[in-house]
C-alpha cells in the first residue's frame, strides 16, 4: 500500500477490494486475508454523530496502512470492517502475531475534538495457495472467520485455512457432540478466584464453563458456544450452568466457603422470558439467597435500549441478583447508560490492567473507573493482572478485588477448594507455580 486516503471515499469498496483479491492469486503463490472489523463502532456513530464517527473511521483506515505496510491490497468491505491482504502468508502464528500487533497498537486511545475513541478488533483470516483458487470460497471463509472471532468473547480471532478440511468437520463433530455432552454430565464449571487484594484471601469466583471432550479434551468456552448457537441451544446451556453455580456454591458451603459467585449472562437470556421463573425455581430448590450471586454482563447488552432487557435487569435486581459490568472500557464506552443501570461491580477490562506498568493513560483509564465505582457505590474488579507491579499499582489505586494468573487460572471445584484453604502467594512461590 502506497498513500493515505484523505476521505473514507476515495479507499477502495467492496467490490473493488474483491477485484484486487482476484488480481493478486495471479501475482503470488499464497496469500492472507484479513477482515478487521472495529468492535461496536455503531455506538460512536450514534452517540458522536455520523460526521465524527467518519473521521475517526478514517484515522483507523489509515493507521492500518501503515501498520501493514506489507500489505499489497486495502480496501473497506462495509461500513466498519476493512480488508488486508497479506503476500506470501501461510502460518497461523504469522496472523496472530499480526493480530497482536494490531491490537498492541490500538491500546493508546484515538482524539478527535475532545472525544476519545479506544479502537478494538475482531478479525477473522483466512489463508491458502493460489492454485485453483476460488474467490467465492476464499471470501466465503475470511467472512466464516469473522463470524468465529465476533461470536468468541475469549479470542477476537480467528483463522481459517482453504486446505483446512479436517477443521470444518471437527467442527461439526462438536456440534453433534453437545446434546451428548449435556446428557452425559461431560460439562464442568471451573472457578477463576476473585481476590482481596490487601489480604489475598479468595471473596468470589467467577464461574466458566469447560468441556471435558472425550476425545478433543478439555475445550474452552469458543467452540462450546458455537456448537450452542447453531444448535439453538444457547439458553439450555445458560440454565444448567446457572443449575451448576447452585450445586457448586451448596458444596462450597458445606466445606465453609463463604463466597459469592459470578455467572456470565448472554443477550439470549435476557430476551427469555424464562429467566426469571428459572432462577426463582432455582432459588427455592436450594434455599440459596439470591444475593450471593452475581450475573455479568458486557457493555453492549448494558446498552440496549430494549424494553425487554430493561425489564429483566429490573425484576433480576428485585429478586435480589447482583449485576456486573464485565469488560468495562473495552471499544467505546458511552458512559451515560451507568447514570440508570443499578449495578453491584465493574469489572475494568484485562486490557488496561496488562499495560499498566509503563501506560499512564491506562492508569487513569482505572482511576476514572474507581471514581464512578465510588460514585455508583459499586465495587471495581481488576482483570488480568498478572504481575507484582501490576498488583502494587492497583493496591496504590484503591482497587480493594482482582482476578488473574499472577493468584491462579481458573480451576475446577477441588483445585479451587484447595487453593481456598492455603494462604495465596504471589511470584514465584512453589504454590503458585503448581495452579498457573
Amino acid at each position: 500500500m502506497t498513500r493515505l486516503h484523505q476521505s473514507l471515499a476515495t479507499i477502495p469498496n467492496r467490490y473493488a477490494f474483491i477485484d484486487s483479491i482476484e488480481k493478486g492469486a495471479k501475482e503470488f503463490d499464497h496469500f492472507a486475508l484479513m477482515l478487521v472489523d472495529i468492535v461496536r463502532f455503531s455506538d460512536v456513530t450514534t452517540s458522536l454523530g455520523i460526521r465524527v464517527a467518519d473521521r475517526f473511521l478514517l484515522e483507523v483506515a489509515n493507521r492500518l496502512i501503515l501498520l501493514f505496510d506489507d500489505a499489497v491490497y486495502f480496501g473497506r468491505i462495509s461500513g466498519d470492517v476493512f480488508g488486508i491482504v497479506l503476500p506470501n502468508t501461510m502460518k497461523t502464528q504469522d496472523l496472530q502475531a499480526q493480530f497482536d500487533y494490531l491490537i498492541e497498537h490500538f491500546k493508546m486511545p484515538l482524539l478527535l475534538d475532545n472525544h476519545a475513541f479506544i479502537a478494538d478488533f475482531n478479525v477473522g483470516a483466512v489463508c491458502g495457495d493460489t492454485a485453483d483458487f476460488d474467490l467465492t470460497a476464499f471470501m466465503s471463509r475470511a467472512e466464516a472467520a469473522l463470524k468465529l472471532a465476533k461470536e468468541n468473547k475469549y479470542q477476537n480471532f480467528h483463522m481459517i485455512a482453504m486446505a483446512d478440511k479436517a477443521h470444518t468437520g471437527h467442527h461439526l463433530a462438536l456440534k453433534a457432540d453437545l446434546k451428548r455432552a449435556l446428557l452425559e454430565n461431560e460439562l464442568e464449571l471451573y472457578f477463576q478466584p476473585q481476590i482481596d487484594l490487601q489480604t489475598l484471601k479468595i471473596v468470589g469466583a467467577e464461574c466458566l464453563l469447560r468441556w471435558n471432550h472425550p476425545t478433543a479434551g478439555v475445550l474452552f468456552p469458543g467452540p462450546l458456544i458455537e456448537a450452542a448457537e447453531s444448535y439453538n441451544m444457547m439458553n439450555e446451556l445458560a440454565y444448567w450452568t446457572f443449575e451448576q453455580a447452585f450445586i457448586n456454591m451448596m458444596r462450597m458451603d458445606r466445606l465453609g466457603m463463604n463466597i459469592s459467585l459470578s455467572v456470565n449472562i448472554s443477550p439470549t437470556q435476557l430476551y427469555d422470558s424464562k429467566l426469571i421463573p428459572t432462577l426463582e425455581l432455582l432459588r427455592d430448590k436450594y434455599a440459596l439467597d439470591l444475593s450471593r450471586f452475581e450475573l455479568e454482563l458486557t457493555e453492549d447488552v448494558a446498552l440496549s435500549n430494549s424494553l425487554m432487557v430493561k425489564k429483566q435487569l429490573s425484576e433480576l435486581n428485585t429478586l435480589g441478583l447482583n449485576i456486573a459490568v464485565d469488560d468495562f472500557g473495552k471499544g467505546y464506552s458511552n458512559l451515560a447508560y451507568i447514570r440508570s443501570l443499578t449495578m453491584h461491580s465493574l469489572k475494568v477490562d484485562k486490557t488496561f490492567v496488562m499495560e499498566l506498568t509503563h501506560n499512564k493513560v491506562n492508569k487513569a483509564i482505572i482511576q476514572a473507573a474507581k471514581m464512578i465505582g465510588e460514585a455508583k457505590q459499586c465495587e471495581v474488579i481488576a482483570e488480568g493482572i498478572e504481575t507484582i507491579e501490576q498488583l502494587h499499582i492497583l493496591r496504590d489505586i484503591g482497587i480493594a478485588v482482582g482476578q488473574g494468573y499472577l493468584f491462579s487460572r481458573a480451576l475446577p471445584l477441588a483445585a479451587f477448594v484447595q487453593l481456598a484453604e492455603s494462604d495465596i502467594m504471589v511470584g514465584g512461590s512453589p504454590l503458585r507455580r503448581s495452579l498457573v
